[in-house]
């Protein structure tokens, strides 16, 4: 250490560094009280054929390809316009950070607590909901994506029936397609789902789940409209079904206020209620809350103490504390505001450089703008050409169950700050005109 220091010129920190760095890269190896050495070479592996496992593993199921495209990080230089989380700039993670550093010098927090969730935090959750769900109806859940994945498995069996608002989430229906599931798409509109065609769906298929986001669905952005919810709920109710309510969105509010969960006003136990913290903090913060009453929430329950046995406790205990410190509540504001200020600069560089992309309807919350095509244009390949414009959009086709009926693309606008919508819009344009 000493020799690599005066040899460079460098402090002793600095060596350190490098040769933590290169035992990662399995380039140098270390032995106690002699110090680091080059690490013997290992012998390039011969290539084997592994093509029995193309017969062993059996048909793929579909949803994968799509959501890898969906989590791929934007290249070098390009503009984001795509992706489902805050950009760095939006997320608290000074305060997360400080936190966790607090929970992970806890010697109690690194030990086995409740397998269904620390119980305040369940309690947090379930204060949300803002009544009909209790913390003992509730489970914390590694995020959302695996609350939903535990939901489907233990609510339904392979071959069965869920039904699902038409665009509607990605991950919803690759999860479903793992999990076995036959997918009938419900058309939704401007105020979310139709309640004519949610009951005829149920009529013809028989099915027993409808998982739906009635806040700021994502793609489109629609909220279930006052009128209908109560629609919705005796629809549910008269097929003795139940309704998985996807809250992925509740501290994503840009205008006025959200209206309360379905859960909340759910006497006799037909919702299933998950929310999630990940998109509205930062997607290293992997918790999520799945609530329900009776059996069904028994045995989502049990199906989470299968797959994880239980969430980390530092995680959890950081958490509550980001949760119940001015911090979160100064992060809601603050995000309510850019999130406005960034919708509003994207809006507006579509009515500079696509004006016939200019949505009828601007979503009141969330995270995206769902922009119709015009006739004839591949979204697919408008995807593609624009990549190579430099900036990353996301095509429609992938959040239908079913056949698209127009061209749309997924305009992100939490990815990318303000000053830069403005070049990226126009950049689309380039492809568009392509």
């Amino acid at each position: 250490m000493r020799a690599l220091t005066a040899h460079h010129r460098v402090s002793p920190v600095t060596v350190a560094e490098a040769t933590r760095r290169l035992v990662a890269q399995g380039l140098v190896e270390t032995r106690s009280g002699r110090g680091a050495f080059v690490a013997p070479r290992r012998s390039a592996r011969p290539e084997e054929d592994l093509s029995w496992q193309t017969v062993a593993l059996g048909h793929r199921r579909g949803g994968e390809d799509e959501m890898q495209a969906l989590l791929a990080l934007s290249p070098e230089g390009a503009i984001p316009l795509s992706g489902g989380y805050l950009a760095p700039d939006l997320q608290p993670a000074a305060a997360l950070g400080a936190a966790l550093a607090r929970a992970a010098r806890q010697p109690a927090a690194w030990q086995r607590g409740p397998v269904q969730g620390r119980a305040d935090l369940r309690a947090w959750f379930a204060r949300e909901v803002g009544g009909g769900l209790s913390a003992e109806d509730m489970v914390i859940c590694p995020g959302g994506q695996a609350a939903l994945s535990s939901t489907f498995r233990a609510l339904t069996v392979p071959g069965d029936t869920l039904l699902v608002e038409s665009p509607t989430y990605l991950g919803a229906l690759a999860t479903a397609h793992a999990a076995g599931l036959r997918v009938v798409p419900v058309p939704a509109d401007a105020d979310g789902v139709r309640p004519d065609q949610l009951a005829a769906a149920f009529t013809r298929t028989g099915a027993r789940l409808f998982y739906c986001q009635p806040l700021y669905a994502n793609p489109h952005g629609a909220t279930l409209a006052a009128d209908r919810r109560t629609r919705v709920a005796a629809v549910v109710r008269e097929a003795g079904a139940f309704l998985v309510e996807d809250d992925y969105a509740r501290d994503l509010t840009i205008d006025g206020e959200a209206p309360p969960p379905l859960a909340a006003d759910d006497p006799a136990g037909h919702v299933v209620y998950l929310r999630s913290l990940t998109k509205s903090a930062a997607p290293g913060l992997r918790i999520a809350a799945l609530g329900a009453r009776g059996p069904a929430g028994a045995r989502l329950r049990a199906a989470r103490l299968l797959d994880d046995l239980f969430v980390a406790g530092p995680l959890q205990q950081a958490t509550l504390e980001f949760l119940t410190a001015p911090a979160w509540e100064r992060h809601r504001r603050t995000l309510r505001r850019e999130l406005r200020a960034r919708r509003e600069a994207l809006l507006a560089a579509l009515d500079r450089h696509l004006p016939s992309l200019v949505p009828p309807g601007v979503p009141r919350g969330g995270l995206h703008l769902w922009v119709r095509l015009p006739d004839g244009v591949d979204d697919v390949a408008l995807t593609s050409a624009a990549a190579a414009e430099g900036v990353t959009v996301f095509p429609g086709r992938p959040w239908y169950a079913a056949e698209p009926p127009a061209a749309h693309l997924r305009l992100t606008y939490a990815a990318a700050p303000p000053q830069r919508m403005d070049e990226a819009v126009r950049r689309l344009a380039a492809a568009l005109a392509r």
